[in-house]
């Protein structure tokens, strides 16, 4: 089977009698030879693992952390991409997640080194009566890359940290478990290694050791491969470009923060190599559909074989409350109340992500607002498939509703779009009115309710642009459409009853971290080769052989958009103190003419007019105070902190 997948399971102790005697174990603690004496045993341990990998899902919060039981999993509004300018969202800044949340998970790293370092040890005695040789070899290898999973986790906030290969003994001195961070490159060359171990031991589909009834629901040697293309595409982009645009201090002056330039082909070629490997094990979803807008809709809500690595959610535990397989609430939180059980949408894509696709046709060559019959005439321009898939426009329908935002109503409009920008119409002025005020001489006419009227005409939409609050109210004129099941009725689609996969990672970021790798590496041809691809499936045209690094990077924030991967991309180019630069989003505000009966579309800053802004130092994240507070060897912290 070449979709793999696993599915989050907690290890349950049963207590199976009651002690009647003072010099027995505790019936609760389960043993070691309990655990690694049975292919069950071994199985329950690596589920618990798995369950616990710190995964950036639905439920994940950049300044919450990753969410195991209730508490934030009905906020899925709160995440990197409200952050980063592909969306605006409920952060009043990016300062309010970019700093981190303490993440520091060496208890999650001791449960993986005790299999690694025990279970080898077992086997001598129950193998091959409980277990085969070649079992045990797949659970080692689940388990180096469970290690390696976390390890870049921490990485790719840190830099530098303990490398921890082994068992420690919780007896051993103080002094001897306080370690110090290593260098940062060693991590990235400690995560290399994890992975290349997992790829060895980790049964490939069809290969004969390969037992189905076991190996189902866990990583394969071809995931661990893509994960090492991610990882060492990271560590390349930091070595070429961690120089500029950065903090310094001693953590890089003693390479715990930073790479030497000079080893970024090093790491470009091993993301290379690693792509490579995935290749003709995946393959891009198509579907069968002619319509490519609906097949990339489909790619986050149908079993396919573009999906390496995802995480999935059941209603078994309708509140979230056990385990990290409940529900999530991502269509409760990314449409209008209107559309959905119970919830509250707070984010919203950006003007400035829909315009990685390219300019809308609303501006006429002479500056004046293209007019339109209908909201939904934008979506018969010829916008790229993918960009529709993506996100819902304005005209556009889910759930037996059509998405209605509207910012108000003009009695006449005779300016141009760019005199209408200059005023952002988010300011007090004596040419707009609020209703119930539409008896003055304001040409432009606001609502807080979609119950009021202009000359019968509702101001604004049931789904857009509540100037009051903003909540469960479009502020860029957009909605999330990826992963939304439109398949599911409004009442099913409430908190904690979502239960659509999350995919971690697919086929089309394997081929974006090829092209992105051979381009740094000097090999344009091969980059043209997988952007093409993944453009002809989305329903654009062809790149051509001019297209340079920021083509591939911009082919890339339009394929992942929403995914949690812009945030650290922006981080790894060191480019995010230059995107989020004192910068406000824009949105598209669509408007009614009165007295043409006519729509237009105006670019404009989204109501909310948030800034966000990007401390270098936040390339970075401190070290958690508490875990320096325990171990001095930690310092120094990261610079600026």
């Amino acid at each position: 089977m070449k979709k793999i997948k696993y599915i989050i399971v907690l290890l349950v102790i049963a207590i199976l009698g009651s002690c009647h005697k003072l010099d027995v174990p505790p019936l609760y603690i389960i043993s070691e030879d309990q655990v690694f004496s049975t292919a069950n045993g071994v199985q329950a341990y690596l589920a618990d693992i798995y369950t616990l990998l710190p995964m950036e899902d639905f439920v994940y919060q950049p300044n919450g952390g990753f969410m195991t039981g209730n508490g934030g999993r009905w906020q899925c509004f709160y995440q990197t991409d409200a952050i980063d300018g592909e969306m605006a969202g409920p952060y009043g800044g990016t300062g309010d997640a970019a700093q981190g949340f303490g993440f520091w998970p060496y208890d999650k790293i001791r449960t993986i080194n005790i299999l690694i370092h025990d279970l080898p040890k077992y086997a001598l005695t129950y193998s091959p009566a409980q277990y085969s040789a070649d079992q045990v070899k797949e659970w080692l290898g689940e388990a180096y890359f469970c290690r390696a999973y976390t390890y870049f986790a921490l990485v790719k906030r840190y830099g530098g940290v303990p490398i921890v290969k082994d068992v420690a003994d919780p007896n051993a001195s103080i002094a001897s478990l306080q370690v110090p961070r290593d260098k940062e490159e060693d991590v990235y060359n400690f995560i290399a290694a994890d992975f290349d171990s997992a790829y060895a031991l980790m049964w490939a589909p069809g290969a004969s050791n390969h037992n189905p009834d076991i190996q189902q629901g866990a990583a394969s040697k071809y995931a661990a491969a893509a994960y090492k293309s991610r990882a060492m595409l990271y560590a390349g982009t930091i070595a070429k470009y961690g120089a500029t645009n950065y903090v310094d201090g001693d953590a890089r002056a003693k390479g715990l923060v930073g790479i030497p330039a000079g080893d970024a082909n090093k790491f470009f070629q091993a993301a290379y190599d690693a792509a490579k490997l995935v290749e003709g094990q995946f393959s891009l979803y198509t579907g069968g559909y002619p319509d490519k807008q609906q097949n990339y809709v489909d790619v986050f809500l149908k079993p396919n074989n573009e999906a390496i690595f995802v995480r999935q959610y059941t209603l078994s535990d309708p509140n979230g409350n056990n385990d990290n397989a409940g529900p999530h609430s991502w269509d409760a939180t990314m449409s209008n109340r209107l559309m959905t059980g119970d919830g509250l949408s707070r984010t919203y894509p950006s003007e400035d992500y829909v315009e990685r696709f390219g300019a809308l046709p609303i501006v006429n060559p002479d500056g004046t607002p293209t007019r339109f019959n209908n909201l939904s005439d934008l979506l018969t321009v010829g916008l790229e498939p993918r960009l529709l898939a993506t996100v819902y426009f304005p005209g556009a329908t889910l759930r037996g509703f059509t998405f209605d935002q509207q910012r108000g109503i003009y009695k006449t409009f005779t300016g141009s779009a760019a005199q209408e920008l200059s005023n952002n119409l988010n300011t007090p002025n004596d040419a707009n009115a609020l209703y119930p005020d539409t008896n003055s001489a304001a040409n432009l006419i606001f609502s807080s309710s979609s119950n009021f009227t202009y000359a019968g005409r509702s101001i604004i939409g049931k789904v857009g642009f509540n100037p009051s609050t903003g909540d469960d109210n479009t502020r860029t004129g957009f909605y999330v459409r990826k992963y939304v099941n439109y398949n599911a009725a409004p009442a099913a689609c409430g908190l904690y009853q979502s239960t659509q996969a999350y995919i971690d990672m697919r086929y089309a970021e394997v081929l974006l971290n090829h092209a992105e790798a051979a381009m740094e590496l000097g090999i344009p041809a091969d980059a043209l080769t997988d952007i093409n691809q993944i453009r002809d499936r989305a329903g654009a045209p062809a790149a051509t052989s001019s297209m340079t690094i920021d083509t591939i990077r911009n082919e890339r924030s339009k394929e992942l958009a929403f995914e949690h991967q812009y945030w650290w991309d922006i981080r790894r180019w060191r480019t995010a103190d230059q995107v989020l630069d004192n910068r406000k989003l824009y949105g598209l505000m669509p408007y009614y003419i009165s007295s043409e009966k006519k729509y237009i579309f105006l670019k404009q800053v989204e109501t909310f007019q948030r800034t966000y802004s990007f401390q270098k130092k936040w390339y970075y994240e401190p070290l958690p105070g508490g875990e320096l507070g325990k171990d001095p060897n930690l310092y120094p912290n990261n610079p600026g902190y």
